[in-house]
């Protein structure tokens, strides 16, 4: 198993780690790591990994080799298959990258806020994000819309972690939003990610700790995407 660091401290950009194994396509699997995995819309991160001698693989993505989600593999870009399990290794991930994906993330919560309908999809990039929504008619004003996300954004509200049971989530279904994606049981409890008193619902992935640091919003185009699928692209103001 991989020791999910991130989950406990998002801003940790780097960590001591041993190599478990080298999967058959030349990926690292490490007891511990920084790495977020793709899951969840969210893409893996990038980064580096440096070996006991020196020499620094680039990272091009993280993934859960086979599917196994107790697992992270750090897929690097050339030929890793003749580093050997047990090296001690430092991982580091491109920080500015993940800081955007971080802000994404905690944004297209808030637009799950501000339009309140099942979630049917959704896709974070470190400068455009997006969900699709349930939702029969296009909102008829979205400029009030972007007003009320960025209001969101500028009461600092604090973005938190919390932890319940697989019981304690089968008996709150409410919590889920998103329709065809469900929240990871099996292994005794779900996490919640809290923000404020505005949002509470299951997610993996990583965000900043308040609302304020996501900086200002606009919303990108509304497409129909079916009888009543609408999606919604969400930017950062800056470009």
């Amino acid at each position: 198993m991989t020791q999910f660091l991130f989950r406990d401290d998002s801003y940790l950009q780097s960590t001591d780690a041993t190599i478990l194994e080298v999967t058959p396509d030349g990926a690292l699997v490490l007891d511990r790591t920084v790495f977020y995995a793709a899951s969840g819309g969210q893409p893996g991160d990038s980064g580096t990994i440096t070996l006991a001698d020196g020499t620094m693989l680039t990272v091009t993505t993280a993934i859960h080799p086979e599917g196994d989600k107790a697992r992270i593999a750090h897929v690097v870009d050339g030929n890793s298959t003749a580093t050997p399990p047990g090296e001690k290794v430092i991982a580091s991930i491109d920080w500015d990258r993940r800081h955007r994906l971080m802000r994404m993330h905690t944004a297209l919560h808030l637009l799950s806020v501000v339009l309140p309908f099942p979630v049917t999809g959704g896709s974070i990039g470190e400068d455009k994000g997006r969900l699709d929504f349930d939702m029969p008619d296009v909102p008829e004003d979205t400029e009030a819309l972007e007003r009320r996300l960025n209001d969101l954004v500028a009461a600092d509200h604090a973005v938190s972690q919390e932890w319940i049971t697989d019981q304690e989530m089968t008996a709150n279904p409410n919590l889920v939003k998103t329709m065809n994606v469900k929240p990871p049981m099996g292994h005794g409890r779900v996490r919640l990610i809290r923000i404020g008193d505005v949002d509470l619902q299951p997610c993996g992935g990583t965000h900043v700790q308040s609302t304020a640091e996501i900086g200002r919003l606009k919303l990108g185009k509304i497409e129909k995407k079916g009888k009543q699928n609408r999606r919604v692209s969400l930017l950062f103001a800056e470009g």
